[in-house]
């Protein structure tokens, strides 16, 4: 029995490597803004999207990193990035399924460690941004790593693990905010010792990056950051309502009890099970209590700020979520079952929890899974990985390659995949890579369908050659501007639905 217990880490990290396996890359566009960096770093251009254009529009240097490091290796400026990426972030999440279940084990819930790794290995949030190329996946890892090591007294190695967070990507501040608050107050009480090799483990990466970042860019924070603020147009308590959705339906069990049950009976029984969860945790390691917090920290500061919330914002916080409310709902449970009117034998006690903790919650992520997507690769994937948008954009790139010419200017309101495939200086219309852009922003509302609307005076004033947009995005603002009209004749037209389009425009200058 010690042996197959021994092997559960593997057994739990196989599990959630061939999740992310199976369906195989479906990048989103974000992702290839990462890899166009990484390109250019190889090529000798420097850290930069455009060549001599120094704009930091990235928020994961370390990722960057990742990426120029093992695309050196397998083909340079060619390498294959979206497969590079997939096997990075399978790895990182096939050690943070481990990593749960010896958070588990930590603190004498094994079932739960094992169910929290089952429900992380094939959640449809963990898993899609897995393979569409994006950081979160070595995010959370090292978020879950920094938290264990600190969790068994391993000071330093989370320090280090923190200092990689910070470098992955900027809101991790909160879990390493926390965490470091708690050690330096547990060394002001004389219940732990500060070190300067853990202080040095701590700071000296960041301090490295953000003075090289300060010095290239003029800046330390991340130009897109500034951009997003900018450019999108929400309403106040738009991004509270999202996280209040997915900390609702953490097990997605909306797909069974419709969207409104679902969000209402989760708001009361998930915060219930995760206190119950955090308190039974606090009692082994009174540690785990900034912890155990800081999915509702991150909740807070990401409701306040109100950023346009994308997907992947909401999967940090999903590990910490799982554990926390399957530790709840074992302690609930088990107080429950062991009443002795109900008379279960311990047998049946156990296989009950098995049941309604583990096999359960797995099998109905598992169900948010699709056999055959209706487009991409026809693998078994998520049915949240859609990736549609992008092949329309990388169709878009085919048509406007004949047009290229080394000074031509492509203008787009998604850049990732345009970018990447045609190596065309980018004007992106949102402005996370194109500082010229944030003059124009924020439109009046009467531009906007969506939150990518286009400012009109942007276009005429630059001058792109080429411009490819979804038509949503230019429809009460670009497309009726008779300047527009005037200047750029229609190229193509790829027929298309998404975000209640007419279609994707490609013009060209006349």
């Amino acid at each position: 029995m010690k042996k197959l217990s021994r092997l559960l880490p593997l057994f739990l990290f196989l599990i959630a490597f061939s999740a992310r396996m199976i369906p195989g890359p479906r990048t989103i566009d974000d992702s290839f803004i990462t890899f166009r960096y990484a390109q250019n770093i190889l090529a000798g251009e420097g850290f930069v999207y455009n060549a001599g254009e120094a704009i930091m529009g990235t928020t994961t240097p370390l990722f960057t990193f990742v990426m120029v490091v093992l695309g050196s290796v397998s083909g340079g400026t060619n390498a294959p990035f979206s497969e590079i990426a997939m096997l990075v972030n399978a790895i990182a999440d096939g050690l943070t399924a481990a990593l749960l279940f010896l958070l588990g084990k930590h603190f004498k819930q094994d079932l739960v460690g094992v169910a929290a790794a089952l429900c992380w290995g094939v959640a449809s949030h963990s898993v899609t941004f897995a393979i569409g190329g994006l950081e979160t996946s070595v995010v959370v890892l090292l978020l879950v790593g920094m938290s264990y090591f600190y969790l068994t007294n391993r000071v330093t190695l989370a320090a280090f693990l923190a200092s990689l967070a910070l470098l992955t990507r900027p809101d991790t501040i909160l879990l390493v905010g926390l965490i470091a608050l708690d050690h330096f107050i547990r060394v002001l009480r004389k219940k732990q010792k500060l070190y300067w090799y853990d202080v040095v483990a701590l700071m000296l990466l960041p301090l490295i990056w953000y003075g090289f970042a300060t010095w290239q860019f003029g800046s330390p924070i991340p130009h897109s950051v500034q951009a997003k603020l900018g450019a999108y147009h929400l309403k106040p308590e738009e991004g509270l309502i999202r996280l209040l959705q997915h900390y609702a339906t953490p097990f997605m069990a909306d797909r069974w009890f419709g969207a409104a049950f679902a969000v209402g009976s989760g708001l009361l029984v998930y915060p219930f099970l995760y206190l119950v969860g955090a308190r039974s945790f606090f009692k082994q390691d009174s540690r785990s209590l900034v912890i155990m917090v800081y999915p509702w920290l991150y909740l807070m500061v990401f409701a306040i700020a109100n950023p346009l919330i994308f997907r992947w914002y909401l999967t940090p916080p999903l590990p910490f979520l799982f554990i926390g409310i399957l530790a709840g709902a074992e302690v609930f449970l088990s107080s429950i079952f062991s009443q002795p009117k109900l008379h279960f034998t311990v047998f049946l006690q156990r296989s009950l929890l098995v049941l309604l903790i583990a096999i359960i919650p797995f099998v109905n992520l598992l169900c948010n899974w699709t056999l055959h997507p209706d487009h991409g690769p026809d693998r078994p994937a998520p049915g949240m990985a859609w990736f549609e948008l992008e092949l329309l954009y990388q169709k878009a790139a085919q048509i406007v390659q004949p047009f290229l010419t080394p000074n031509t200017t492509l203008a787009a309101g998604d850049v990732g995949v345009l970018g990447y495939y045609t190596q065309a200086r980018i004007l992106d219309t949102v402005g996370l890579n194109s500082p010229e852009a944030l003059d124009y922003y924020p439109l009046d509302d009467k531009f906007y369908v969506t939150n990518y609307a286009v400012s009109p005076d942007l276009i005429i004033d630059q001058q792109p050659e080429l411009v490819v947009l979804m038509e949503v995005y230019g429809r009460l603002g670009l497309f009726q501007d008779p300047r527009f009209i005037e200047q750029y004749d229609l190229l193509a037209l790829i027929p298309s639905d998404i975000y209640g389009s007419e279609g994707m425009l490609i013009f060209i200058r006349k």
